[in-house]
């Protein structure tokens, strides 16, 4: 077991993470499959337009989300985050079940990488071993995230800028095309013209398009996780999520405009997962850059890494706060002498690698249901923030403090996070809305993509029970930072 002595102050973690590692953390979080393979299928499902307004809307509650998220992290930055906020503002059942249910998120996303690391590699190496590639991304990930809490940062940092890179020079080149100046011809608005276009489909494409953007936009959270070992918090955390939030707006509205504009919504080939044929790929060719889909397999592959770093860190710290708070097992809250939890470290890489290990079993179908179970718990991560916040707020202003006091204010309270949360509940039930839409109700497609809901509620009606919590007065809320 890792020596868990240390020199001064054991018990708590480091903040060594610097604004543009908090930047990068939640960029790279955020920037990855969902904008450089998804997009596609959106644009094909919804048209340009569709696809547009669907992750326009789809921005608007991540913006409430992250900002009441600021508001809580800058005044109270630690490591427990949603949990810790849902614990002390909601009630303490709430926050156990939301602690858990992100470990899990994370943990689970963690598989979900390990498999999408051998099909990258397969690109290049299609007779190798499968178990071969997962190993060595596990290994790199745990490395990270082995090391001080600086050198995670340090590495998320530079898979991040490579991703934001690719993305700039991805609509630059777009525009470029649009205007003529590469690639031939200008085409104008002649795919936003043509058919159906802009919008496709109908209500229920549009609809469909909305649900996918959510987890697109899912690791945005990350900063709130990162703020217990931040540097200057009340500062540092408001401005990296504000400008992060605009960023990552900005990089996916404009990179389906240029697909939009580029692309015919009609080309089957947005509809496919391959590398080959990813939009990004497609674009790159069309403008005349050789070797595009080996170079866009790379980016993608530090794509992969970098979340799987990501989830590697958030879960890690979670389950170490859970583990801090006597919600998980004692020996999982230790630090060894650099400030890394390093037990709970190893317990988030032996359950991700066993996740990943059911890929290899049957039809895959365990699988798929814990992949389906993790994405369901990152909306209700989001769900919980929304509802954390707007309980914050209510219980700051009963206690008689003052408003001024905070170092960060999120605008539009309390229309904010009642919005947030009226659309992550929208996007919750509506997960599988096709299931409900045939001739007849589809239970085995409920069952897969419900499965995390009933698993939350479980959590947090148990623990409620068996320790008879009550929602907090808010008269009686925690405000201290200690």
């Amino acid at each position: 077991m890792a020596n868990t002595s240390a020199p001064s102050n054991p018990t708590q973690l480091k903040r060594t993470l610097k604004a543009r590692h908090l930047m990068m953390i939640s960029l790279g979080g955020s920037i990855g499959t969902g904008i450089f393979l998804a997009s596609g299928g959106a644009i094909h499902n919804a048209g340009p337009g569709g696809a547009l307004l669907a992750y326009s809307a789809v921005g608007i509650m991540v913006y409430f989300l992250m900002t009441s998220l600021a508001e809580m992290a800058a005044f109270m930055p630690v490591a427990g985050s949603f949990k810790e906020y849902a614990n002390r503002f909601v009630d303490p059942a709430f926050g156990f079940a939301i602690g858990w249910n992100y470990w899990y998120n994370w943990a689970i996303t963690i598989a979900a990488e390990l498999a999408a690391v051998v099909l990258i590699m397969k690109f290049w190496f299609p007779d190798s071993p499968s178990f071969i590639w997962s190993a060595i991304a596990l290994v790199i990930m745990f490395g990270f995230n082995y090391m001080s809490v600086k050198g995670f940062g340090e590495a998320e940092f530079w898979f991040a800028l490579i991703k934001v890179i690719t993305v700039i020079l991805f609509i630059v080149t777009g525009f470029l095309m649009i205007l003529g100046i590469m690639g031939g011809e200008a085409v104008g608005f002649t795919n936003f013209t043509m058919e159906d276009a802009p919008f496709n489909g109908g209500f229920f494409a549009i609809l469909g398009v909305f649900m996918a953007a959510g987890f697109s936009f899912q690791g945005t959270e990350l900063l709130g996780v990162a703020a217990g070992e931040s540097e200057e918090p009340e500062k540092n955390i408001p401005k990296a999520i504000s400008t992060v939030f605009w960023r990552i707006l900005l990089f996916y509205i404009l990179a389906i405009f240029v697909i939009g504009m580029i692309l015919p919504y009609t080309d089957e080939r947005l509809l496919s997962d391959a590398v080959t044929v990813s939009p990004f790929t497609l674009v790159f060719e069309r403008a005349g850059f050789a070797f595009a889909a080996s170079v866009m397999n790379a980016i993608i592959l530090t794509s992969v890494l970098s979340a799987g770093n990501s989830g590697m860190y958030a879960s890690t710290r979670m389950l170490w706060d859970l583990a801090r708070d006597g919600k998980a097992p004692k020996f999982l809250g230790k630090l060894d002498r650099r400030g890394v939890p390093v037990n709970a470290l190893i317990a988030t890489a032996l359950v991700g690698s066993l996740a990943f290990l059911t890929t290899f079993f049957g039809d895959g179908a365990v699988y798929i249901w814990l992949l389906n179970a993790s994405g369901m718990a990152g909306f209700v991560t989001w769900v919980g923030i929304a509802i954390s916040h707007y309980r914050f707020r209510r219980a700051y202003i009963a206690q008689g403090r003052d408003l001024n006091q905070l170092p960060y204010r999120a605008s539009w309270f309390p229309i904010g996070p009642l919005l947030a949360l009226i659309l992550c509940i929208f996007i919750i039930l509506g997960q599988n809305f096709q299931a409900f839409t045939g001739e007849g109700i589809d239970w085995n497609g409920v069952l897969v993509s419900y499965i995390g809901l009933p698993l939350f509620l479980i959590v947090w009606l148990v623990y409620k029970v068996k320790h008879k919590t009550k929602l907090i007065p808010l008269k009686e809320c925690d405000f201290k930072q200690s």
